[in-house]
């Protein structure tokens, strides 16, 4: 118990200490315009208020990435909840600020045109292509995912709610961000906290389980892993959005364009993801505690984290309480899914300087988009799972390589960027180097050495695209 509260206290900590001084490097300006207001088209461009705004993110980057992730991460141990909280702190709240801010400082655009911007063409059109893969993804995960649950909740048709929620995906997208994303996220919000704030007070009493009993600090540092599986760099894959996610950088440009003052930056983007990490924290925990250990968490989650949800949900709220948490789990990715797909809408009409605000337009860029994503929704799960793990991460090495450029032309503190992207660079490379699905599968410890220096590649071209000639930015954009 004493545990997780440290680890809660940590992460909130991190917001008031370390979030205010990521907040000083970049240096605000209360007396800017922001997008909201300088751009408000009625559609995507709408001021609103800091409260709901925070909602919205929040609801928008907590997926089943921070449920299915943490879950998944908890079969190494207590070591996945070390990671959430540094990795969040210094990396995922950093991550989600800089993606947030610099839209804001950009008339609200995209990840993939301030990429291009502070990293070249070429990272425009990687970023381009990258984040619609991501996005499309997202999507098809946050499709299925919801599907399954609402199925095993009710013992209906899961391939009717895929059609259901394929619906409201399609009508979130194309109508304007105040009309249903503005209106029902209060109400899933209010699911939310239920999910997390029951779950944790019904372990906390129960006298059947004990959170994280017979885990010591030690376990902390160990990998205690049932199937012997290398925490590295798999773990740092594995938790993602619990952590650091790169599919946040799709969704903060979202809310930059309903910000009102770039001083509401700090508790809308960086407590967005202060906030998922404590939700991760919470099924990191729970996943330890109820099954009591790895070794029953591997058996009880069957190869798929839907079973520790719906076990763990109903076994310590009962029928109905369960039921409501289910619910609360449900949200999390469609509160994702349909902002998912709104993003690759906006990507594409970015890309073709196309307006949005006539509805045809939208349907125009939307309908194909769904038309993809209805085809991947064939595809084994677990497949759409492992690529969109290393898709995320990849993303989020490249929005902190943007990041940090941009802190470099501005001649600030760049490191606050560049060292959680170097860690991310050499995760990403090491994992795809050694595993024997998505990559090369080459032994463990030469995948790390091609990692590290690969890592040291991309931070000397990051350097020399930075500090060229032609790299200073403007004092208004710094």
């Amino acid at each position: 118990m004493l545990w997780f509260l440290l680890c809660v206290g940590l992460l909130i900590g991190g917001y008031f200490i370390y979030g205010t001084f990521v907040e000083k490097v970049f240096g605000i300006n209360k007396a800017r315009q922001t997008p909201a207001y300088a751009q408000n088209d009625g559609v995507d461009y709408v001021p609103m208020s800091q409260s709901k705004v925070y909602l919205i993110q929040l609801l928008n980057i907590a997926g089943v990435g921070p449920i299915f992730g943490p879950i998944l991460g908890a079969l190494y141990g207590p070591a996945a909840m070390l990671w959430i909280v540094i990795g969040c702190i210094f990396a995922g709240a950093v991550h989600d600020y800089f993606s947030g801010m610099l839209s804001v400082r950009n008339g609200g655009q995209s990840v993939p045109n301030l990429a291009g911007k502070y990293l070249g063409k070429n990272a425009k059109n990687f970023m381009n292509i990258f984040a619609l893969v991501l996005l499309l993804l997202v999507g098809v995960v946050f499709i299925s995912a919801p599907a399954g649950l609402l199925g095993k909740l009710t013992g209906l048709s899961v391939t009717m709610f895929v059609g259901i929620i394929f619906v409201y995906y399609l009508i979130a997208t194309i109508v304007p961000v105040d009309k249903i994303i503005g209106r029902l996220y209060p109400f899933f919000g209010a699911l939310l906290l239920f999910m997390s704030v029951g779950l944790t007070i019904a372990i906390v009493a129960s006298d059947e389980h004990t959170l994280l009993s017979g885990f010591g600090p030690a376990d902390f540092f160990q990998n205690l892993n049932p199937k012997d599986a290398p925490l590295w760099p798999a773990l740092f894959i594995t938790i993602a959005c619990g952590a650091i996610s790169g599919f946040h950088a799709t969704q903060s440009p979202l809310m930059a364009r309903c910000v009102e003052n770039e001083a509401n930056g700090r508790f809308v983007f960086y407590g967005a993801m202060i906030g998922e990490g404590i939700i991760a924290l919470i099924w990191c925990a729970i996943a330890l505690s109820f099954f009591g250990g790895v070794e029953g968490l591997n058996e009880g989650m069957g190869g798929n984290p839907a079973n520790v949800v719906y076990s763990a949900s109903t076994g310590l709220l009962g029928t109905v309480g369960g039921f409501l948490a289910v619910l609360g789990v449900i949200v999390l990715p469609i509160t994702s899914g349909d902002t998912a797909f709104r993003s690759a809408r906006l990507i594409l009409a970015e890309y073709f300087d196309m307006k949005q605000t006539q509805m045809s337009k939208r349907l125009l860029l939307a309908i194909p988009l769904f038309i993809i994503g209805g085809v991947l929704t064939q595809v084994d799960f677990g497949i759409i799972w492992r690529y969109f793990g290393v898709a995320n991460q990849a993303t989020a090495v490249m929005m902190l390589w943007t990041a940090s450029a941009y802190l470099m032309r501005a001649n600030k503190l760049h490191w606050i960027c560049t060292i959680p992207a170097m860690f991310m660079t050499t995760v990403v490379f090491s994992f795809l180097l050694n595993s024997q699905t998505l990559g090369a599968g080459l032994p463990m410890t030469l995948s790390t050495v091609a990692g590290i220096v690969i890592t040291a590649v991309v931070t000397g071209l990051v350097f020399y695209i930075s500090k060229g000639k032609d790299a200073a930015i403007s004092a208004e954009e710094a």
